[in-house]
This record gives C-alpha cells, structure tokens and sequence, in this order.
C-alpha cells in the first residue's frame, strides 16, 4: 500500500503529496502491520474535504524510525459501514469512536460502539452523557458500584462503574467527556499564534505544537534552543513523577515516602519557575525562539538543584524498595501483561512497565535526541503498580542524568548563536499537515495540524496518551479487590481533560 515515508524530524507534507488509497488496501494492510508489536497508530482522523470526508493515518514504525502518512476518502453523505478494525485490533477503538461520534461514520462489526467523549457538536444529538450505555451483567451474587462523576477536591469528572462478585471486580467500565472543552477547535478559530501556543501548554504538548508551527514555518531551530526544550521536558517528567511517587505513598499510609516526594516535587517546580516564572513552564516554549533563554546562571542553579533532588530522590527509591508492607500492596496488583498492553496501544510509561518498549526518544527520536544524546528506554516486565512505580523512579534519575548532560550541550552551543525570539507571524505553508510527535511525561503526545490554502491553521488534531491507557486501567483491576482500585489508578495517573479536548 502507498505512503508517504517520513520521520519525526521530516518537513512538512503537502496535502496533495499524501497517498489516498481504498478502504478495502487501508484495511487490509492495517490488519497485517498492526498484528506486528513493531508498528503502532500515532493518530487516525477523519476531516470534511468538500463533499468528500477524507481520513488520514499516521502509522508508526518502531523499528525503522518511520511515520507512514496515508489517507482513504468517502463521501460526504455516503451512508455505507466501513469494516472496523478494532474487531481485529483494540488500539483502533478510540480513533474509531472519535470519527463515529463526529461524522456519524459506522463501522460495521465496531465491538464497542460507544461514544467517546459529548461533544457539543457530536453527529447524533440524542446521544448524551446522560444516557451512556454501560456495560451490565446480570447474577444474583453480582452488584455493580458507581464511583464519580463528581468526585472529591479538584479532579476532573469521570464515572467509574465497578460490577463486582463480593469485593473482586470482575468489570470496569470508565465514562469521560463531562466537560468538553472543543480545544481543536479553538486552534482553528483564531489566527493569533501566541493564543495557539498558550492553548496547547494548557492541554499538555506545547513542545509537539511548537514543533509542528515550525516544520510549517520551513524553518529550524538552534541547537541551543534544542537542548533548552530537552531540559525542560526532562525537569517536567521528574517533577510529575515525584509527584505520582508521593502519591502512591499517600494511598498506603507510608507518610515518609508521601512528605518526602512533596518536598522534592516543590523543589522540581521551583526550579522551573526560577527560569521561566511559571512552575509549570507556561511561557517556556514558543514557536522558533524562547522569551526565556537559558543564562550560565541559571543552568548553574538548574544543575545543583537536579542533583541534589536526584541525591534525595535516590534515597526515598530505596526506602520504598526496603518497606515490607508497601511491597506487599504494590507487588501482584494491578498487573496488565505486555500482550494486553500491544493489543489497546498502550503507551509511556505504564506500557514500559509491562515490558512493552514505546518511547518516542527512543523510536522517533526528534531535536538533541536525534543527535547528541541517545535515550535508552527503562523497561521492566511485571506490569503491576510496583513495576510502573519503579519506571518511574528510574527514571527521575536518568532525567536528572541527562538534564546534567543537556547542560553541557547547551554550553557548548550558545555561544554559536544567540537567542532568537518567538516569531508569530512566520508564514505556514499552504495545504499541508505537519505533526509534532514528543514522549511527554505521561507518554507518546502527538498535535497534527493541517493548513488551508492560505496557510491559516485550518484543522488542529491532538492525541493525549491518556487516550489509549484509560482502557489499561480498566484491564488492570479486573480479578482485584475494589478497595485496589485508588492504588491501580494512581499507578497510570491518566488525564480525563486529556481525554476530552
């Protein structure tokens, strides 16, 4: 079947330049390379193009380091089914239920023909959050627990119905989309860039956007400017997995494992707030330049912070390996095998977990990545919340190992070029898509955007890699005891606005 043959540091495709093959070449190829661990979708839409629909793929290949780009087209008001491919292959689920609930496009044989999230613009009017169809099992020794929408404190809404046998869960089911934001379509209703920008930093991803904006641009940037952005996606990833290290401790009573991680996660976020003002990097990355170069001083306060959270850090790992009665709670819980985790598309860290290896700095290597600095992902088998806690550890160390590496890079090349400002005017060019593809701390995040003939941002698609690992969750307390269920969802810590933009 055609492709066209890219990478995650490739330019910008013109829309014309995009194979456009049948639906039956599209399924059957997709049947194949599925089936193969090696391959997996980065995103599957479908978009109005006139009176036709148009969807496109972008297929990963693992072991090339490819992005195959393809599309197959419909009618617009053709009402026949298209074969489903989640029959065949679970990680489909989600894109195909997007495009359901969207356009209205029925996938004949879809095993889970619910909808995704409620949006306001949704094909079938008469569907709603209201009347979500969930999953039941009759039996007189089953019963069914509800949990959400409305939950303590400031989490967002979700519905989590349990049917269990006594305390065993025997079937989760988790309903998201109580509040959908239409963030895409934000993207495509304003021509300011800087207002884009500040939408895709909310939504997690702004370093995928910029890219993205930039391969429209034609334009590259510095290498300087590069390890910047390394560095601070690498601060981030240590900070949101101290914090889930803290987390994980609370829900089991292990107080000194809790404090600890809290007071090292401050001191994480401080430590961005003292480059950029924000604690969370709003601000820090902008399409083709920074507001907030990386002086020597500080890239000197980064450096000693990050070692010193990693000295402190390395200890409460130790700590937590040697406490009995954590392990006993974390060890054989929540468990997800590595097939399961191929099957649903599993992604970040929890698929590393259950041995199966995605890492985009790994597989489609992008920036300093691509070049000087050669990520090696940390991969464990068990796949139970003990594994996906030590995932993380593992790499809160090796961040702060490459931070220190990340530091001496940018040394090395800021004195071959300034610090170009954000540019957002920068022409994009016409009738093209481009993506930004990056290994947020969570996992595989990846912004489509596609330009119209003006080079005005006409469409604007991003995949969270909560998507796909919410179905994880539900896997992993299948067989456990209800009251597991806190430990198990704090092991993933899954995003439900993530999942409903």
């Amino acid at each position: 079947m055609n492709y066209y043959v890219t990478d995650n540091t490739g330019a910008a495709v013109a829309l014309n330049d995009i194979p456009e093959v049948s639906y039956a070449a599209f399924y059957e190829d997709l049947r194949v390379k599925l089936s193969d661990a090696g391959y997996h979708a980065a995103h599957y839409f479908a978009l109005p193009s006139g009176d036709r629909m148009r969807f496109f793929l972008l297929l990963l290949d693992d072991a090339e380091r490819r992005v195959l780009i393809t599309s197959h087209a419909t009618d617009y008001y053709d009402e026949t089914a298209l074969p489903s491919l989640t029959a065949l292959h679970p990680q489909m689920h989600p894109f195909e239920r997007d495009i359901s609930e969207r356009y209205g496009i029925r996938f004949d044989g879809m095993p889970w023909p619910k909808p995704l999230r409620f949006p306001a613009g949704r094909y079938d009017r008469r569907s709603s959050i209201e009347n979500y169809p969930f999953y039941t099992m009759e039996g007189r020794s089953l019963h069914e627990v509800n949990v959400g929408p409305i939950h303590a404190g400031v989490i967002e809404p979700g519905a989590f119905r349990f049917i269990c046998n006594g305390e065993q869960v025997l079937h989760l089911e988790i309903a998201l989309g109580y509040q959908h934001r239409d963030v895409e379509t934000a993207f495509e209703t304003t021509a300011n860039r800087l207002r884009q920008m500040c939408l895709a930093e909310s939504v997690a991803g702004d370093s995928a956007f910029a890219r993205a904006v930039e391969k429209l641009a034609r334009r590259e940037i510095p290498a300087a400017l590069e390890c910047e952005r390394a560095a601070a996606l690498e601060l981030e990833r240590m900070a949101m997995q101290i914090a889930d290290t803290g987390a994980l401790c609370m829900d089991v009573g292990y107080q000194l494992g809790q404090v600890a991680s809290e007071a090292l996660r401050t001191m994480t976020i401080n430590t961005t707030q003292a480059w950029c003002g924000n604690r969370f990097g709003k601000g820090l990355i902008r399409p083709l330049g920074t507001d907030h170069p990386l002086t020597a001083e500080k890239a000197a306060m980064i450096r000693a912070n990050v070692r010193e959270i990693a000295r402190r850090y390395d200890q409460v790992r130790r700590d937590i390996k040697s406490s009995p009665s954590l392990l006993a709670r974390f060890e054989q819980c929540g468990i997800v095998p590595r097939d399961e985790m191929q099957r649903i598309g599993g992604v970040g860290q929890a698929a590393r977990a259950s041995g199966l290896a995605r890492d985009i700095r790994t597989s489609h290597p992008w920036g300093v990545f691509a070049g000087a600095l050669r990520h090696e992902s940390i991969v464990k088998t068990h796949g139970d919340v003990m594994a996906r806690l030590m995932v993380r550890c593992r790499e809160v160390l090796q961040s702060a190992e490459y931070i220190d590496r990340l530091l001496d890079l940018h040394g090395q090349e800021c004195g071959n070029a300034g610090h170009p400002c954000p540019d957002y005017a920068a022409p994009l060019a016409p009738s093209s898509l481009a993506f930004g593809l990056v290994e947020g701390w969570r996992g595989e995040t990846c912004h489509v955007l596609l330009t119209d003939a003006e080079g005005r941002i006409a469409a604007a698609r991003i995949k969270d890699p909560s998507l796909h690992n919410w179905l994880a969750l539900a896997l992993a307390v299948r067989g456990e005891g209800i009251s597991d269920f806190p430990i198990c969802n704090k092991s993933f810590n899954l995003s439900y606005c993530g999942h409903d933009l």
